[in-house]
C-alpha cells in the first residue's frame, strides 16, 4: 500500500487527506524504530559502563558532544546526495539516481577517511582540552580513538541507509538497526566486562569476557557498526529494485550533481558544527560542576533522547516525501504534507514528553546505579520534557524543508538559536543554580528554536525555490 501511495503521488494523481496522513505513518514508523535503535545503542553502551562506576560513565560522557559532532558531519555529506536521490526518483529519472547512488557512496568514503584521520590525531588531546580530570582522560582517549577509526563504516551505514529510505524502503534499514542493537549488547557483553558467570531463569553459564571497559564499549559499537554497514551496502547495490548495480551503467561524475550535493550539504555540516559545537561548549560549562554533574549530564542526554528519536523519524519521512513530491512537480501536497509530518511530530513529542517527566527516576536509573547521578538525572529529565512539543517542530520542519533542498536558512536560525540563547543562558545559570540552570537553558531555547521553524514553514519560499530549480533542471 505504501509503494502504491507513493506511486500514485508520483504520477500526479490526487491523494486523500487520509490517504496523505496513513503515507506519513506508513514512512515514519519504521524510521522512528531506525532512531530509536540508535539511540537504544547509546542507552546499551552507558548502562553497561555504569555498572563499571561513575568515572567510566563520565569518561563516555565527556567525549559524547564530540563524537555526535563526527557523526552529524557524515550524515550532513549524506543529505547532500539522498535529498536528489529522492527528488530523481520523484520525476521518474531512476538511472539518474542510480548514478547518483555510486557518485554519492564514493565521495562519502574519502570524506570519511578524512574524518577518521583527524578524529584519531584529535583523540589525545581533546579530553583535556574539554576540562576532563586526570582520572578519566585516559579512558575518554581511547574511546574516542576507537570511535574515530569506526567512521567509515558509520558513515556507509549513514549513506546506504538513506539512499534506501528515499526510495520508499523505510523498514529494511530499521529491521537493520535493531539487528545492530543486538550484535552491540553481544559485543559489548564480551568486551567491556571479564570473564564471568551468569544466570539466567535459574541457570548459570560462563560467559567469556576481555575485560576492556570504556574501551571495550567502543569497540563493540564499533563492530556491530561495521557488520551491519555490509549488510546495508549489499541491499542498496544488490537487492534493491530501484537503485541496485545495473550492468552497462558506469559512474559519471556531473559536475551539476556534486555542486547540488555540496550546496545542500555544507549548510547541513555547518549546522552540526554549530550544534555539536554548542554541546561541546555545554561540555565545557558542566565540566567545572563536578563528576557527578557531568555523568547526569551525558545519562540524561541519553535519556531524552529515547523521547526525541520519534520526530527525528518523522522528519527522515518527511524528507523522503518532501524530495519526492517535488521531484513529481506536486506543488498541490508539498506544503500540505509538510504541516501535517510537523504537526504529528509535534502531537508524538508532546506525548513523549508526558512520558519522560512520569518515568524520568526509571529512564536514568537504567543507566546508571549511583544515587546521586539518578537524582540529579531525574530533576533536569522533568524540565526538558516541557520543551519536547517545540523541539518537535523543529526537528521534523528541519526534514521537511531537507527534503526540498532549503539548508541554509535553517542552519542560521540554528545557530542564532544555540549560540546566541544556549551557550550565554546556560554560562550565567550554571554557577548559580548548577546542571538544573544548564537545562533550564535548554528547555527556553529549544522553545524558541520550535517557534522559528513554524514561522518559516508558514512561509512560501522554502518550496518555491526548490520548484523552481527542479522545473529548470
Amino acid at each position: 500500500m505504501k509503494q502504491n501511495l507513493l506511486e500514485k503521488m508520483r504520477k500526479g494523481e490526487r491523494l486523500a487527506f487520509g490517504q496523505q496522513l496513513l503515507l506519513i505513518f506508513q514512512l515514519s514508523i519504521p524510521a522512528i524504530m531506525a532512531q530509536i535503535s540508535s539511540i537504544v545503542m547509546q542507552y546499551i553502551d552507558a548502562s553497561m559502563v555504569g555498572q563499571l562506576g561513575a568515572k567510566d560513565s563520565a569518561s563516555i560522557g565527556l567525549v559524547s558532544s564530540s563524537t555526535w559532532l563526527m557523526g552529524g558531519l557524515c550524515s550532513a555529506a549524506s543529505i547532500g546526495f539522498t535529498v536528489q536521490i529522492a527528488q530523481r526518483i520523484g520525476a521518474g529519472e531512476e538511472k539518474r539516481a542510480r548514478n547518483i547512488v555510486r557518485q554519492g557512496l564514493l565521495a562519502v568514503l574519502v570524506f570519511s577517511l578524512m574524518l577518521c584521520l583527524l578524529g584519531a590525531g584529535l583523540s589525545g588531546v581533546l579530553p583535556r582540552w574539554l576540562g576532563g580530570g586526570a582520572d578519566i582522560c585516559k579512558n575518554a582517549s581511547r574511546y574516542f580513538f576507537v570511535y574515530a577509526l569506526s567512521l567509515p563504516a558509520i558513515q556507509m551505514n549513514n549513506a546506504a541507509g538513506g539512499m534506501l529510505q528515499c526510495s520508499g524502503n523505510m523498514r529494511l534499514p530499521s529491521v537493520l538497526h535493531i539487528f545492530m542493537c543486538i550484535l552491540d549488547v553481544i559485543f559489548n557483553s564480551v568486551l567491556i566486562f571479564p570473564s564471568r558467570k551468569l544466570s539466567l531463569f535459574g541457570a548459570e553459564f560462563f560467559c567469556p569476557g576481555a575485560g576492556l571497559g570504556v574501551t571495550g564499549a567502543s569497540l563493540g559499537t564499533a563492530l556491530a557498526e561495521f557488520f551491519v554497514a555490509s549488510l546495508m551496502l549489499y541491499f542498496l547495490l544488490v537487492k534493491s529494485p530501484m537503485l541496485h548495480l545495473r550492468k552497462g551503467e558506469k559512474t559519471g561524475f556531473k559536475r551539476e550533481d556534486l555542486r547540488k550535493a555540496v550546496k545542500i550539504a555544507v549548510p547541513v555540516g555547518f549546522e552540526q558544527v554549530v550544534m555539536c559545537g554548542a554541546q561541546i561548549m555545554s561540555t565545557k560549562i558542566v565540566a567545572p560542576l563536578g563528576t557527578v554533574a557531568i555523568a547526569a549530564n551525558s545519562f540524561s542526554v541519553t535519556a531524552e533522547s529515547l523521547c526525541y528519536m520519534p520526530g527525528y523519524g518523522i522528519g527522515t519521512a518527511a524528507t523522503t516525501l518532501i524530495g519526492q513530491s517535488i521531484g513529481a512537480g506536486r506543488k498541490d501536497m508539498t506544503r500540505r504534507l509538510g504541516w501535517l509530518a510537523t504537526c504529528l511530530g509535534m502531537a508524538v513529542m508532546a506525548g513523549t514528553g508526558v512520558l519522560l517527566y512520569a518515568f524520568a527516576p526509571f529512564m536514568i536509573g537504567i543507566l546508571s546505579p549511583d544515587e546521586a547521578i539518578r537524582a540529579l538525572g531525574t530533576k533536569v529529565l522533568r524540565i526538558e520534557a516541557f520543551a519536547e512539543p517545540m523541539y518537535a517542530a523543529s526537528i521534523v520542519a528541519s526534514g521537511v524543508f531537507r527534503g526540498a533542498g532549503d539548508t541554509l536558512i535553517p542552519s542560521c536560525m540554528n545557530l542564532f538559536s544555540m549560540w546566541g540563547i544556549r551557550i550565554p543562558l546556560g554560562a550565567f545559570l550554571a554557577p548559580r543554580f548548577g546542571l538544573e540552570g544548564v537545562w533550564v537553558a535548554m528547555c527556553l531555547e529549544l522553545c524558541v528554536r520550535g517557534i522559528l521553524f513554524l514561522f518559516r514553514l508558514a512561509g512560501k519560499r522554502w518550496y518555491q525555490g526548490a520548484e523552481g530549480k527542479r522545473k529548470g533542471a
